[in-house]
Protein backbone atom coordinates (compact mmCIF):
# COMPACT_ATOMS: atom_id res chain seq x y z
CA UNK A 1 0.00 0.00 0.00
CA UNK A 2 0.95 3.65 -0.36
CA UNK A 3 1.72 5.44 2.89
CA UNK A 4 1.83 9.07 1.74
CA UNK A 5 -0.47 10.15 4.58
CA UNK A 6 1.59 8.47 7.34
CA UNK A 7 4.58 10.17 8.97
CA UNK A 8 7.69 8.14 8.03
CA UNK A 9 8.94 7.75 11.62
CA UNK A 10 9.62 4.02 11.28
CA UNK A 11 12.12 2.22 9.11
CA UNK A 12 9.52 -0.25 7.96
CA UNK A 13 10.22 -3.53 6.22
CA UNK A 14 8.93 -3.83 2.63
CA UNK A 15 5.81 -5.84 3.41
CA UNK A 16 2.32 -5.35 4.81
CA UNK A 17 1.06 -7.71 7.49
CA UNK A 18 -2.39 -9.24 7.07
CA UNK A 19 -2.91 -11.67 9.93
CA UNK A 20 -1.27 -13.69 12.66
CA UNK A 21 -1.74 -17.20 13.98
CA UNK A 22 0.17 -18.28 17.08
CA UNK A 23 3.85 -17.69 16.38
CA UNK A 24 3.36 -17.13 12.66
CA UNK A 25 2.68 -13.89 10.79
CA UNK A 26 1.30 -13.71 7.25
CA UNK A 27 1.78 -10.78 4.87
CA UNK A 28 -0.71 -9.54 2.29
CA UNK A 29 1.03 -11.65 -0.37
CA UNK A 30 0.28 -14.78 1.64
CA UNK A 31 3.85 -15.49 2.77
CA UNK A 32 4.26 -17.02 6.22
CA UNK A 33 6.96 -15.94 8.68
CA UNK A 34 8.17 -17.46 11.93
CA UNK A 35 7.78 -14.64 14.44
CA UNK A 36 10.72 -14.19 16.82
CA UNK A 37 9.74 -10.54 17.37
CA UNK A 38 6.23 -10.89 18.86
CA UNK A 39 5.37 -7.23 18.45
CA UNK A 40 8.69 -6.35 20.15
CA UNK A 41 7.93 -8.57 23.18
CA UNK A 42 4.29 -7.47 23.29
CA UNK A 43 2.35 -10.44 21.88
CA UNK A 44 3.44 -12.69 24.74
CA UNK A 45 0.78 -15.31 24.01
CA UNK A 46 1.16 -15.19 20.25
CA UNK A 47 -1.23 -13.84 17.65
CA UNK A 48 -5.02 -14.27 17.75
CA UNK A 49 -4.82 -16.24 20.99
CA UNK A 50 -8.39 -17.35 21.83
CA UNK A 51 -7.98 -16.43 25.50
CA UNK A 52 -7.05 -12.85 24.61
CA UNK A 53 -9.61 -12.50 21.81
CA UNK A 54 -12.49 -13.87 23.86
CA UNK A 55 -11.76 -11.62 26.84
CA UNK A 56 -11.54 -8.57 24.57
CA UNK A 57 -14.73 -9.35 22.65
CA UNK A 58 -16.75 -10.26 25.73
CA UNK A 59 -15.89 -6.96 27.40
CA UNK A 60 -16.47 -4.99 24.19
CA UNK A 61 -20.09 -6.16 24.24
CA UNK A 62 -20.48 -4.81 27.80
CA UNK A 63 -18.48 -1.60 28.19
CA UNK A 64 -15.37 -0.41 26.36
CA UNK A 65 -14.81 3.01 27.94
CA UNK A 66 -16.42 5.23 30.54
CA UNK A 67 -13.48 7.33 31.90
CA UNK A 68 -11.74 7.27 35.25
CA UNK A 69 -14.36 9.61 36.68
CA UNK A 70 -16.07 6.40 37.81
CA UNK A 71 -14.93 3.21 39.46
CA UNK A 72 -13.90 0.44 37.06
CA UNK A 73 -14.08 -2.97 38.77
CA UNK A 74 -11.65 -4.47 36.28
CA UNK A 75 -8.94 -2.10 37.52
CA UNK A 76 -9.29 -3.37 41.08
CA UNK A 77 -9.16 -7.01 40.00
CA UNK A 78 -6.18 -6.52 37.69
CA UNK A 79 -4.25 -4.39 40.19
CA UNK A 80 -4.69 -7.05 42.86
CA UNK A 81 -3.46 -9.73 40.47
CA UNK A 82 -0.35 -7.72 39.56
CA UNK A 83 0.51 -6.66 43.10
CA UNK A 84 -0.07 -10.04 44.70
CA UNK A 85 1.18 -12.42 42.01
CA UNK A 86 3.49 -10.51 39.64
CA UNK A 87 5.25 -7.86 41.75
CA UNK A 88 4.74 -9.70 45.02
CA UNK A 89 5.35 -6.63 47.22
CA UNK A 90 2.64 -4.44 48.82
CA UNK A 91 1.96 -1.38 46.67
CA UNK A 92 -0.49 0.34 44.37
CA UNK A 93 -0.96 0.49 40.60
CA UNK A 94 -1.66 3.31 38.13
CA UNK A 95 -2.88 2.19 34.70
CA UNK A 96 -1.80 3.87 31.47
CA UNK A 97 -1.33 2.89 27.81
CA UNK A 98 2.36 2.35 27.13
CA UNK A 99 5.83 1.91 28.53
CA UNK A 100 6.80 5.51 27.85
CA UNK A 101 3.78 6.71 29.83
CA UNK A 102 4.62 4.33 32.65
CA UNK A 103 8.16 5.67 32.81
CA UNK A 104 6.94 9.25 32.75
CA UNK A 105 4.76 8.27 35.70
CA UNK A 106 7.54 6.91 37.87
CA UNK A 107 9.66 9.97 37.06
CA UNK A 108 6.82 12.13 38.37
CA UNK A 109 6.59 10.04 41.55
CA UNK A 110 10.34 10.36 42.05
CA UNK A 111 10.19 14.14 41.72
CA UNK A 112 7.35 14.42 44.23
CA UNK A 113 9.33 12.17 46.57
CA UNK A 114 12.25 14.56 46.16
CA UNK A 115 10.05 17.42 47.35
CA UNK A 116 8.74 15.44 50.31
CA UNK A 117 12.26 14.22 51.15
CA UNK A 118 14.42 17.24 50.21
CA UNK A 119 18.17 17.70 50.48
CA UNK A 120 19.71 18.67 53.80
CA UNK A 121 19.56 22.36 52.88
CA UNK A 122 15.83 22.06 52.20
CA UNK A 123 16.04 22.24 48.41
CA UNK A 124 13.96 19.70 46.48
CA UNK A 125 15.69 16.71 44.94
CA UNK A 126 14.72 16.10 41.31
CA UNK A 127 17.57 14.26 39.55
CA UNK A 128 17.25 10.68 38.33
CA UNK A 129 20.38 8.75 37.36
CA UNK A 130 19.98 6.41 34.40
CA UNK A 131 22.48 4.50 32.28
CA UNK A 132 24.20 4.72 28.92
CA UNK A 133 22.52 2.51 26.30
CA UNK A 134 19.28 2.52 28.29
CA UNK A 135 15.92 3.03 26.63
CA UNK A 136 12.85 4.32 28.46
CA UNK A 137 10.61 5.67 25.69
CA UNK A 138 10.12 8.56 23.25
CA UNK A 139 7.94 11.04 25.12
CA UNK A 140 9.89 14.11 26.22
CA UNK A 141 10.31 12.81 29.77
CA UNK A 142 11.13 9.19 28.96
CA UNK A 143 13.41 10.27 26.10
CA UNK A 144 15.30 12.55 28.48
CA UNK A 145 15.77 9.55 30.78
CA UNK A 146 17.15 7.46 27.91
CA UNK A 147 20.93 7.22 27.72
CA UNK A 148 21.14 7.24 23.92
CA UNK A 149 21.94 10.48 22.09
CA UNK A 150 20.68 9.16 18.76
CA UNK A 151 17.02 9.40 19.80
CA UNK A 152 17.47 12.89 21.29
CA UNK A 153 18.81 14.66 18.19
CA UNK A 154 17.09 17.99 17.55
CA UNK A 155 14.56 17.54 20.36
CA UNK A 156 16.47 19.69 22.81
CA UNK A 157 16.18 21.27 25.24
CA UNK A 158 15.50 17.99 27.00
CA UNK A 159 13.83 17.72 30.36
CA UNK A 160 16.42 18.66 32.97
CA UNK A 161 17.32 16.41 35.87
CA UNK A 162 18.90 13.33 34.32
CA UNK A 163 22.44 12.05 34.52
CA UNK A 164 23.81 9.03 32.60
CA UNK A 165 26.56 6.66 33.74
CA UNK A 166 27.93 3.40 32.37
CA UNK A 167 25.82 0.32 33.11
CA UNK A 168 27.16 -2.08 35.75
CA UNK A 169 29.80 0.47 36.85
CA UNK A 170 29.29 1.00 40.59
CA UNK A 171 32.20 3.40 40.99
CA UNK A 172 30.80 5.72 38.31
CA UNK A 173 27.33 5.49 39.81
CA UNK A 174 28.50 6.39 43.31
CA UNK A 175 30.43 9.36 41.93
CA UNK A 176 27.33 10.59 40.10
CA UNK A 177 25.05 10.78 43.15
CA UNK A 178 24.64 14.39 44.29
CA UNK A 179 22.44 16.36 46.62
CA UNK A 180 19.80 16.74 43.86
CA UNK A 181 19.57 12.98 43.21
CA UNK A 182 16.27 11.36 44.19
CA UNK A 183 16.35 8.06 42.29
CA UNK A 184 18.21 5.53 40.18
CA UNK A 185 16.40 4.08 37.15
CA UNK A 186 17.47 0.92 35.34
CA UNK A 187 16.36 -2.03 33.23
CA UNK A 188 17.04 -5.60 34.32
CA UNK A 189 18.14 -6.13 30.72
CA UNK A 190 18.80 -3.22 28.38
CA UNK A 191 16.68 -4.49 25.50
CA UNK A 192 16.99 -1.71 22.95
CA UNK A 193 20.56 -0.98 24.01
CA UNK A 194 21.96 -4.36 22.97
CA UNK A 195 20.43 -6.95 25.34
CA UNK A 196 22.79 -6.10 28.19
CA UNK A 197 21.83 -7.78 31.49
CA UNK A 198 22.39 -6.10 34.83
CA UNK A 199 25.03 -7.92 36.89
CA UNK A 200 23.58 -9.38 40.10
CA UNK A 201 26.27 -7.84 42.28
CA UNK A 202 25.65 -4.45 40.67
CA UNK A 203 21.89 -4.61 41.22
CA UNK A 204 22.40 -5.53 44.86
CA UNK A 205 24.85 -2.65 45.25
CA UNK A 206 22.39 -0.23 43.64
CA UNK A 207 19.69 -1.32 46.08
CA UNK A 208 22.06 -0.76 49.02
CA UNK A 209 23.11 2.62 47.64
CA UNK A 210 19.46 3.67 47.42
CA UNK A 211 18.92 2.79 51.07
CA UNK A 212 22.14 4.54 52.11
CA UNK A 213 21.34 7.79 50.25
CA UNK A 214 17.53 7.75 50.63
CA UNK A 215 17.01 7.29 46.88
CA UNK A 216 14.23 5.52 45.02
CA UNK A 217 15.10 2.30 43.19
CA UNK A 218 13.20 2.61 39.90
CA UNK A 219 13.01 -0.49 37.69
CA UNK A 220 11.87 -0.31 34.07
CA UNK A 221 10.21 -3.69 33.40
CA UNK A 222 8.52 -2.64 30.17
CA UNK A 223 10.31 -5.26 28.06
CA UNK A 224 11.57 -7.60 30.79
CA UNK A 225 8.42 -8.07 32.84
CA UNK A 226 5.51 -10.50 32.83
CA UNK A 227 7.49 -13.74 32.63
CA UNK A 228 9.68 -12.69 29.69
CA UNK A 229 13.02 -13.26 31.48
CA UNK A 230 12.25 -16.47 33.36
CA UNK A 231 10.55 -14.89 36.38
CA UNK A 232 7.41 -12.80 36.83
CA UNK A 233 9.61 -9.68 36.70
CA UNK A 234 13.04 -9.24 35.13
CA UNK A 235 14.71 -8.08 38.34
CA UNK A 236 13.48 -11.28 40.05
CA UNK A 237 15.34 -13.36 37.48
CA UNK A 238 18.54 -11.60 38.58
CA UNK A 239 18.11 -10.83 42.30
CA UNK A 240 14.72 -11.98 43.62
CA UNK A 241 15.46 -10.56 47.06
CA UNK A 242 15.58 -6.98 45.77
CA UNK A 243 12.57 -4.77 46.58
CA UNK A 244 12.23 -1.79 44.22
CA UNK A 245 10.29 1.36 45.07
CA UNK A 246 8.88 2.00 41.60
CA UNK A 247 8.28 -0.37 38.68
CA UNK A 248 7.06 0.50 35.17
CA UNK A 249 5.33 -2.12 33.01
CA UNK A 250 3.80 -2.46 29.54
CA UNK A 251 4.22 -4.70 26.46
CA UNK A 252 3.45 -8.24 27.70
CA UNK A 253 0.87 -7.03 30.22
CA UNK A 254 -1.76 -6.76 27.47
CA UNK A 255 -0.83 -9.58 25.12
CA UNK A 256 -0.93 -7.15 22.18
CA UNK A 257 -3.63 -4.80 23.46
CA UNK A 258 -2.34 -1.28 24.31
CA UNK A 259 -1.74 -1.35 28.05
CA UNK A 260 0.78 -0.14 30.61
CA UNK A 261 1.01 0.55 34.32
CA UNK A 262 3.35 1.58 37.06
CA UNK A 263 3.58 0.27 40.61
CA UNK A 264 4.44 2.33 43.69
CA UNK A 265 5.56 0.62 46.89
CA UNK A 266 3.57 0.93 50.11
CA UNK A 267 6.79 0.98 52.15
CA UNK A 268 7.25 3.74 54.69
CA UNK A 269 9.30 6.66 53.42
CA UNK A 270 9.76 8.47 56.72
CA UNK A 271 9.83 7.96 60.49
CA UNK A 272 6.10 8.69 60.71
CA UNK A 273 5.37 5.66 58.50
CA UNK A 274 4.01 7.62 55.54
CA UNK A 275 3.54 5.21 52.63
CA UNK A 276 5.45 6.09 49.47
CA UNK A 277 2.31 5.30 47.44
CA UNK A 278 0.29 7.87 49.41
CA UNK A 279 2.11 10.83 47.87
CA UNK A 280 0.21 10.40 44.59
CA UNK A 281 -3.18 11.82 45.51
CA UNK A 282 -6.25 12.88 43.53
CA UNK A 283 -5.23 15.16 40.68
CA UNK A 284 -1.54 14.27 40.77
CA UNK A 285 -1.70 12.10 37.65
CA UNK A 286 -4.22 10.96 35.06
CA UNK A 287 -4.90 9.24 31.74
CA UNK A 288 -8.01 9.37 29.57
CA UNK A 289 -7.52 5.87 28.23
CA UNK A 290 -5.57 4.38 31.14
CA UNK A 291 -7.22 1.31 32.65
CA UNK A 292 -10.34 1.22 30.46
CA UNK A 293 -12.75 -1.67 31.04
CA UNK A 294 -11.68 -3.35 27.80
CA UNK A 295 -7.96 -2.94 28.52
CA UNK A 296 -8.29 -4.33 32.04
CA UNK A 297 -10.41 -7.29 30.99
CA UNK A 298 -7.94 -8.22 28.26
CA UNK A 299 -4.92 -7.76 30.50
CA UNK A 300 -6.47 -9.73 33.35
CA UNK A 301 -7.01 -12.69 31.01
CA UNK A 302 -3.38 -12.45 29.87
CA UNK A 303 -1.92 -12.20 33.37
CA UNK A 304 -3.98 -15.12 34.66
CA UNK A 305 -2.92 -17.25 31.69
CA UNK A 306 0.76 -16.39 32.22
CA UNK A 307 0.45 -17.70 35.77
CA UNK A 308 -1.68 -20.71 34.92
CA UNK A 309 0.67 -21.86 32.19
CA UNK A 310 3.84 -21.31 34.27
CA UNK A 311 5.30 -19.35 31.39
CA UNK A 312 8.12 -17.89 33.45
CA UNK A 313 9.66 -21.33 33.85
CA UNK A 314 8.99 -22.14 30.20
CA UNK A 315 10.77 -18.95 29.14
CA UNK A 316 13.76 -19.93 31.25
CA UNK A 317 14.00 -23.41 29.70
CA UNK A 318 13.47 -22.30 26.10
CA UNK A 319 15.83 -19.37 26.52
CA UNK A 320 18.64 -21.63 27.65
CA UNK A 321 17.90 -23.86 24.67
CA UNK A 322 18.26 -20.91 22.30
CA UNK A 323 21.55 -19.92 23.91
CA UNK A 324 23.08 -23.40 23.85
CA UNK A 325 21.86 -24.06 20.30
CA UNK A 326 23.18 -20.84 18.76
CA UNK A 327 26.49 -20.97 20.62
CA UNK A 328 26.78 -24.66 19.72
CA UNK A 329 26.88 -23.79 16.04
CA UNK A 330 30.36 -22.28 16.56
CA UNK A 331 29.85 -19.84 13.73
CA UNK A 332 32.62 -17.26 13.17
CA UNK A 333 30.11 -14.39 12.93
CA UNK A 334 28.64 -15.02 16.40
CA UNK A 335 30.40 -13.82 19.54
CA UNK A 336 27.84 -15.13 22.03
CA UNK A 337 24.25 -15.01 23.18
CA UNK A 338 23.24 -12.59 25.94
CA UNK A 339 20.08 -12.14 27.96
CA UNK A 340 17.71 -14.16 30.10
CA UNK A 341 14.63 -16.24 29.37
CA UNK A 342 13.07 -15.39 26.03
CA UNK A 343 14.80 -12.02 25.73
CA UNK A 344 17.99 -13.00 23.91
CA UNK A 345 20.55 -11.11 21.92
CA UNK A 346 22.85 -12.78 19.38
CA UNK A 347 26.08 -10.81 19.40
CA UNK A 348 27.48 -10.31 15.89
CA UNK A 349 31.27 -10.22 15.64
CA UNK A 350 32.57 -7.00 14.14
CA UNK A 351 34.42 -7.47 10.87
CA UNK A 352 33.38 -11.11 10.50
CA UNK A 353 31.28 -10.37 7.41
CA UNK A 354 30.70 -7.55 4.96
CA UNK A 355 27.77 -5.19 5.42
CA UNK A 356 26.15 -2.99 2.75
CA UNK A 357 26.98 0.69 3.07
CA UNK A 358 24.58 2.56 5.30
CA UNK A 359 23.46 -0.50 7.26
CA UNK A 360 24.52 -1.79 10.67
CA UNK A 361 25.46 -5.47 10.99
CA UNK A 362 22.31 -6.11 13.04
CA UNK A 363 20.03 -4.39 10.53
CA UNK A 364 21.65 -6.31 7.66
CA UNK A 365 21.34 -9.70 9.34
CA UNK A 366 17.78 -8.87 10.34
CA UNK A 367 16.93 -8.14 6.68
CA UNK A 368 18.43 -11.48 5.63
CA UNK A 369 16.38 -13.27 8.28
CA UNK A 370 13.23 -11.61 7.00
CA UNK A 371 14.01 -12.70 3.45
CA UNK A 372 14.48 -16.25 4.76
CA UNK A 373 11.11 -16.20 6.52
CA UNK A 374 12.15 -15.30 10.08
CA UNK A 375 11.14 -12.09 11.88
CA UNK A 376 13.49 -10.77 14.57
CA UNK A 377 14.69 -7.24 15.38
CA UNK A 378 17.98 -5.44 15.95
CA UNK A 379 19.10 -4.26 19.39
CA UNK A 380 21.80 -1.72 18.77
CA UNK A 381 24.25 -1.97 15.86
CA UNK A 382 25.75 -5.40 16.58
CA UNK A 383 23.00 -7.48 18.21
CA UNK A 384 20.10 -9.44 16.75
CA UNK A 385 17.27 -9.68 19.29
CA UNK A 386 15.16 -12.84 19.61
CA UNK A 387 11.94 -12.30 21.59
CA UNK A 388 9.37 -14.92 20.54
CA UNK A 389 6.02 -15.46 22.22
CA UNK A 390 6.25 -17.20 25.58
CA UNK A 391 3.96 -19.97 24.35
CA UNK A 392 5.77 -20.58 21.06
CA UNK A 393 5.44 -24.28 20.20
CA UNK A 394 8.77 -26.08 20.40
CA UNK A 395 8.55 -27.22 16.79
CA UNK A 396 8.05 -23.63 15.64
CA UNK A 397 10.99 -22.53 17.78
CA UNK A 398 13.14 -25.17 16.06
CA UNK A 399 11.87 -24.02 12.67
CA UNK A 400 12.92 -20.47 13.47
CA UNK A 401 16.33 -21.55 14.77
CA UNK A 402 16.93 -23.52 11.57
CA UNK A 403 16.17 -20.39 9.53
CA UNK A 404 18.51 -18.36 11.73
CA UNK A 405 21.28 -20.93 11.28
CA UNK A 406 20.92 -20.83 7.51
CA UNK A 407 21.29 -17.02 7.53
CA UNK A 408 24.24 -16.89 9.91
CA UNK A 409 26.03 -19.78 8.24
CA UNK A 410 25.57 -18.06 4.89
CA UNK A 411 27.47 -15.02 6.11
Amino acid sequence: MEYQYVLPTYGQAPMDMARGEGSYLFDTEGRRYVDFCAGIATCCLGHANPIVVEALCEQAHKLMHCSNLYGIPGQAALAEQIVEHIIGIPGKIFFCNSGAEANDGIIKVARRFGHRRPAEDGSPRYEVITFNKSFHGRTLGSMSATGQKKIQIEFDPLLVGFKYVDFNNLEALRAAVGKETCGIMLEAIQGEGGVNPVQPEFLRAVAELCKEKDLLLMVDEVQCGFCRCGATMGWKAVCPEIQPDLVSCAKGIGGGFPMGCFWVSDRAMDAEGTALSSIMNAGSHGSTFGGTPIACATSLAVVKELQRGNYAERAKVLGEHIKSTVEGWNLPCVEGVRGLGLLRGVGLKKGAFSVPEGMTPAAYVNSLCREAGLLACPAGPDTLRLIPALNIPEEVLEEGLALLHSVLAGL
